[in-house]
């Protein structure tokens, strides 16, 4: 299945029914009455998240939805019948975003999660509606409301627990290929990783969903490469793993780059939790490893983990420190809603 993050949709909802003008006609009945309906309701748009989808393609073959018109109403008191509803299903983790791409509607991130993106317009009352002491042969009708029309997008940041950052061809696909069961595409070359993936991690006993987004160049905040887009699948991870390549000539270059596009991209994600490792460390020889390795911890100012992909080696000390990280975050909630649940109001 290909990978789409990133729709463009039209959406109309349904117009209500127009009221009706009517009056009873039967033999023997002389002063019948008005029995004019009322018409339906118009169908509205909706949004819902549910599970097994990963990818807005779908959206890509099908961009317009629109929903049903209310029927018009009906002598003998008949109202119309409503118009059906039509339901976008996505991905959990989706934003739905205005026709700028900047003001968000809704973020479903969790499934069963709905949101109303069109409302249907409400049907005209029939004159059997307005019949009153003073006005025993009412002759109007109103009509249905109007459809609303709208264009939105739809954009899917991937739910994980943890993500995987650094310049093309650092290694990451590789590390996720050793560490999970996923199969991303691995070769030696930069931008083998064209779209996210996400794998289960497992470590002492213990799982968590990690995902790896391409290569990161200078300029991704601005959306060189599809920058901006693939950053944004790691905006609700916990943590985020820092693979540096140790093979590159200029590793703190390198640690840089990523860090001043982590800055400018903005929101928290430069705050966020980070873990820096040394990636390769099988192709470096002692001395080489120790002058690349103390260069990144001085630059970084904290502990720089070593590893290798292709060896495994350091994989299991560097999925341990994620793993802190994670249940870190996970504490943290739990506290704060326990602290909400104790501080709520009882009568």
């Amino acid at each position: 299945m290909k990978f789409l993050d990133l729709a463009k949709v039209q959406l109309r909802s349904g117009a209500g029914g127009n009221g009706c003008v009517s009056f009873r006609r039967e033999a023997h009945v002389e002063y019948g009455g008005p029995d004019g309906g009322s018409g339906g309701k118009g169908g509205d748009v909706w949004a819902e998240a549910v599970e097994g989808l990963n990818t807005l393609i779908d959206f890509r073959y099908q961009q317009h939805f629109f929903a049903k018109n209310g029927r018009p109403g009906m002598g003998k008191a008949r109202s119309g019948i409503g118009g059906d509803d039509i339901v976008l299903k996505v991905p959990v983790g989706t934003e739905i975003l205005e026709e700028d791409e900047e003001t968000v509607i809704a973020d479903l991130t969790e499934v069963g999660q709905r949101v109303l993106l069109a409302a249907g317009g409400n049907g005209g009352f029939g004159n059997l509606h307005f019949k009153s002491s003073t006005n025993q042969a009412p002759r109007r009708a109103n009509s249905g409301q109007p459809e609303v029309e709208r264009t939105v997008w739809l954009r899917l940041k991937l739910i994980a627990d943890a993500g995987l950052l650094g310049l093309p061809n650092a290694g990451k696909s590789t590390f996720l290929a050793a560490t999970s069961n996923a199969r991303p595409k691995i070769a030696d070359y930069p931008f083998t990783t064209l779209h996210p993936n996400l794998g289960v991690v497992g470590v002492d006993g213990a799982e968590f969903v990690m995902a790896d987004i391409p290569g990161l160049i200078a300029g991704a905040h601005e959306g060189i490469g599809l920058g901006d887009r693939f950053l944004g699948h790691v905006e609700r991870c916990a943590v985020l793993l820092h693979l540096v390549d140790g093979t590159s000539e200029d590793v703190v270059a390198d640690y840089h780059t990523i860090i001043t596009e982590l800055e400018k991209y903005g929101g928290d994600l430069a705050q966020r939790p980070r873990i820096t490792a040394i990636n390769k460390i099988d192709a470096l020889d002692e001395i080489e490893l120790a002058q690349k390795h103390n260069e990144l911890v001085e630059v970084s100012g904290g502990e720089v983990l070593r590893l290798s992909g292709v060896s495994r080696s350091g994989i299991t000390g560097v999925l341990r420190a994620v793993r802190a990280e994670i249940q870190r975050r996970d504490g943290a909630v739990e506290k704060a809603a326990k602290a909400e649940e104790e501080g709520a109001w009882q009568p």
